[in-house]
């Protein structure tokens, strides 16, 4: 009796099985479909964006190849190419070479390679640290041209404290002040960075020189009134 019992369970439930399968059978087969695309859509869209990024790494490649030649306004044509077809990654690194082959094109006349640096510097996407980069880079090319109140509104906001690249800024700021015979504003700089205790050691010396020569003109001055 068991057995004839077994039976008819299974014979119910082939039943059920197969009203379901003819209920649904479409919905299943489309979901199978749709799962087997969407896994071969992403695996081609893989497939694309290794290839793109490929294409581009070699590009780049070519580009640096040209600024170690010393062919910079090759590499800056090469580079601005990177920026227009590869993707974002490559882009944005393309776009700081683009900007420092600018300057080593143009020796003595920074305007070009500043204005790359300040449209970087301006591109909320890249990110803060990248965007302090390039206003580093910017005040690096005209530390030595630029009155010092206008690299003090480039250049203070990323001295601040916590900012990545704020010992080189200051570094900049105190030469800059140093330069500009503002001998106060160049002593504060140099005390934030030696007050800073990640001051690297190499900035340090280069202050404690500035500090000298600081202290020696003063002497001098005090010598010319006597």
């Amino acid at each position: 009796m068991a057995d004839i019992f077994n039976e008819v369970d299974e014979e119910v439930r082939r039943e059920r099985l197969k009203v379901l399968w003819d209920r649904y059978s479409l919905f299943i087969i489309a979901a199978a479909v749709l799962i087997v695309a969407g896994i071969g859509g992403w695996r081609a869209y893989e497939y694309w964006t290794a290839q793109k990024a490929a294409v581009a790494g070699a590009a780049f490649e070519e580009a640096v190849t040209l600024s170690e030649q010393g062919k910079h306004a090759e590499a800056e044509k090469a580079f601005a190419k990177v920026v227009t077809e590869a993707p974002p990654g490559y882009a944005a690194l393309a776009r700081f070479r683009q900007a420092s082959e600018l300057a080593q094109a143009n020796p003595g006349k920074p305007a070009d390679a500043v204005k790359a640096y300040d449209a970087l510097a301006a591109d909320a996407s890249l990110g803060q640290t990248w965007q302090d980069l390039a206003t580093l880079r910017a005040g690096l090319l005209l530390v030595d041209t630029a009155p010092f109140a206008d690299l003090k509104t480039r250049l203070e906001p990323i001295a601040g404290a916590g900012r990545p690249y704020r010992h080189t800024a200051r570094e900049l700021l105190a030469l800059s002040a140093w330069h500009a015979k503002n001998v106060a504003e160049a002593k504060r700089y140099i005390d934030m960075l030696t007050g800073d205790g990640e001051t690297p050691p190499g900035a340090r010396q280069r202050m404690d020189v500035l500090t000298a020569l600081i202290a020696g003109e003063g002497k001098a001055n005090d010598g010319k009134k006597g």
